[in-house]
């Protein structure tokens, strides 16, 4: 007998109906009577499960015994409409094939509610329940979509290196890249380790961004971006904070700063619009799981949005665009900081805006997205362009409920400027000789940003902790999996 195979987010969405079928996935849960047993399948594919009705006495008792929550098995069968609540099909199994067995006494993913930090435990499991089901098909989702809004604005992609010798942000936060016997490494004249011996013949570390890579690109192509891991050794273990995690660094030719934004906030709007008209489903269970959440915080510390809501607040506004100094007048104005309810208190022009701050400015100010630029150049990287006074042409794009998601600028590309403040930050122009290069030949106006991709799937999926927005998170004191 032939049975055509399915995914569940077929069958859910109509295909196969009234016809035989065959279906696999994991085993939700199994609900047995005297003449009728209910199995709830997932296979991935949607969040939506769909339930198996068999006949006790056909299937057999033996078979039924190895069928409980975490077995895979794949079952054929007639799809037909069901009139159970909350579903609109069922299949009426023929037969059923256990592939892997899951015994119900130590199966750690019991069909009941669980701890997000218990389900980091067993993150090679987590990917079946519900939530994280979700959170990672948001995910794919999103990598699509990055992907195809560059390569529709003709945009192309550059992998950029992962071992590097500099360190673009300046932070020296890097983890080390090495073939050295760590118990007897070889020594220089100065008593310090020889790293001329070393694989490279120069100390080297895992790359925090491949922005000064992907420029160098966007001086030949045009138009780049690259989107890799990204690696920095930062000793925290906020839910704000991952030693691994992957970075969209786009880089433009003959862009300002101005062009900078645009791109910028056409770029995030793509990307929220894609997911609430690719993604509905697991948005809508994600939505409802944030609600639930918010309500059990205090008062005080509740998001005023849904998650869709919030996600519709970014697609639906035009983003505010205010500069560094215009921002420093409201905030210092602002009520939290005149009764000292910030944390950080806003006092003077050059303070680094924190969360708080940045958050007071959209969801309570502005109540729209917020695009902050002209920063303080002594709280910025080396590479941004001088305005010729003590700012530099940065920008920031700030959200509800997370503050900061991109941050970029327009490049410094005049050389004098470049090595004066390289001088000044004490950053050895050897290191960074093909930089100064392309100063040097054909130099041009060009801008960029860099959006942690991480940050974004939380904000898509609600999700509180940024361990939750990827696979198998990697943190201090944690590199399980």
């Amino acid at each position: 007998m032939t049975y055509t195979k399915y995914s569940i987010s077929q069958l859910t969405s109509g295909a196969g109906l009234n016809q035989k079928v065959r279906v696999q996935g994991w085993v939700k849960s199994k609900r047995e009577s005297k003449n009728v047993v209910f199995i709830s399948l997932n296979d991935g594919s949607t969040i939506k499960n769909v339930q198996i009705v068999g006949d006790p006495e056909k299937l057999g008792e033996t078979l039924l015994r190895t069928i409980n929550s975490g077995a895979s098995i794949s079952a054929s069968g007639i799809l037909q409409t069901s009139h159970g609540k909350g579903q609109t099909v069922e299949l009426a199994a023929e037969n059923i094939i256990v592939d892997g067995e899951a015994d119900p006494e130590i199966y750690p993913l019991q069909p009941k509610k669980h701890s997000l930090e218990f389900l980091r435990e067993i993150a090679h499991f987590r990917p079946r329940s519900q939530t994280f089901g979700a959170v990672f098909r948001l995910r794919h989702a999103m990598i699509f979509a990055v992907h195809q809004f560059f390569n529709d604005r003709g945009f192309y992609n550059i992998h950029t290196p992962i071992i590097t010798g500099s360190d673009a942000e300046g932070a020296g936060e890097m983890f080390r890249v090495t073939t050295l016997d760590p118990l007897n490494p070889p020594v220089n004249e100065a008593g310090g380790v020889d790293y001329s011996k070393d694989f490279f013949g120069k100390e080297t570390n895992l790359t925090v961004s491949g922005q000064l890579e992907v420029e160098a690109f966007a001086q030949s192509m045009g138009l780049v971006y690259t989107f890799g891991p990204t690696f920095r050794a930062e000793n925290s273990n906020t839910s704000r904070h991952l030693a691994e995690f992957w970075m969209i660094e786009p880089e433009m030719a003959w862009y300002d700063n101005n062009d900078n934004m645009d791109l910028a906030e056409a770029f995030l709007k793509y990307l929220v619009n894609y997911a609430l008209d690719k993604c509905a489903d697991d948005l809508e269970f994600l939505d409802k799981r944030d609600t639930q959440e918010e309500q059990q915080k205090p008062q005080h510390q509740r998001q005023e949005l849904s998650l869709i809501d919030r996600l519709k607040f970014v697609s639906e506004h035009q983003f505010e665009r205010i500069t560094y100094t215009e921002a420093i007048e409201i905030l210092k104005n602002s009520k939290p900081n005149k009764k000292k309810k910030f944390q950080f208190l806003i006092d003077a022009w050059g303070s680094d805006l924190k969360s708080e701050h940045e958050r007071y400015l959209v969801e309570k100010h502005f109540k729209k997205p917020v695009i902050i630029y002209n920063y303080p150049k002594d709280i910025k990287a080396f590479y941004m362009r001088s305005n010729g006074d003590n700012t530099v042409a940065a920008m920031d794009v700030l959200f509800p409920g997370i503050g900061e998601v991109i941050g970029g600028s327009q490049r410094e590309e005049r050389l004098e400027y470049l090595q004066k403040r390289m001088k000044e930050m004490h950053i050895p122009e050897e290191e960074l000789w093909w930089y100064l290069d392309l100063r040097k030949f054909g130099t041009i106006t060009h801008s960029g940003f860099g959006l942690g991709f991480e940050r974004l799937v939380q904000f898509v999926t609600g999700m509180n902790n940024i361990r939750d927005v990827i696979p198998f998170p990697r943190t201090p004191g944690s590199a399980e999996f």
